[in-house]
């Protein structure tokens, strides 16, 4: 069911070029214009480059979450694949653990291809506190996969799940501190951000990159966000 739903995913290609493509492309751009390549005191002494490594891989996260996965499963529901797999001895719940599965490795190859691709053509270093940084990694995915199959259960068909993904990825990522560095946000819109899945991740994976471990406030908040979205995604989906 995996290396089906994977042969699907590939052959769609919008997921690997969201997932994979576009945040690299992204990377490319800012490593390419001397801005982003310059030292600023408001940042630490760090560049800007620096600090959007780690927005660039809670984006990918975010990007898959609500973008990629939430209208293939109401696709599926809204079609009727669900509610016949429901008759099979495959059952739907194979379906939806095919998606996770191909949605983390995803994951994992972006991140990889992001951190080693800065490294190597960027020279922006390496999370210095790794297991900091895959811990934040790993929580972030769960918070925002949650909220993705919250989205999934809450659209009615496939269309909607597009739209609702988009509505909910958008303030995300303005909060994750992709358009504006949550460093130099106003006090207020700096706390709003770390309170939300993808300005907490961010939060983390800067600290670990820096070498400290993630503050526990910002760990908390990912485990509060996966706890939280994923009981009310349980509750509202039906597969058919």
């Amino acid at each position: 069911m995996t290396l089906i739903e994977l042969k699907l995913f590939l052959r769609e290609k919008s997921g690997p070029a969201f997932g994979v493509g576009l945040p690299l492309i992204l990377l490319i751009v800012f490593g390419n214009l001397p801005f982003y390549r310059e030292h600023r005191d408001d940042l630490g002494g760090r560049t800007l480059l620096d600090v959007y490594v780690p927005i660039l891989v809670v984006f990918v996260l975010a990007m898959l979450a609500t973008n990629v996965l939430p209208p293939v499963l109401a696709g599926y529901r809204e079609k009727g694949v669900l509610r016949r797999l429901r008759t099979t001895p495959v059952g739907p719940v194979r379906v939806l653990a095919a998606q996770l599965v191909i949605t983390l490795l995803t994951a994992v190859v972006s991140v990889t291809a992001l951190l080693l691709v800065a490294r190597f053509a960027f020279g922006v270093l390496l999370p210095r506190q790794l297991a900091g940084f895959l811990l934040t990694t790993l929580l972030a995915a769960l918070a925002l996969i949650a909220i993705g199959l919250l989205v999934s259960a809450a659209a009615p068909t496939g269309r909607a799940a597009s739209a609702i993904g988009a509505a909910v990825f958008y303030p995300l990522v303005f909060l994750g501190g992709l358009f504006l560095p949550v460093q130099t946000m106003p006090a207020t819109l700096r706390h709003v951000s770390r309170a939300t899945p993808m300005g907490a991740a961010v939060t983390a994976m800067q600290d670990a990159t820096n070498g400290h471990w993630p503050h526990w406030l910002a760990l908390l908040t990912l485990l509060a966000w996966a706890g939280g979205a994923g009981l009310l995604a349980t509750r509202l989906f039906r597969w058919e």
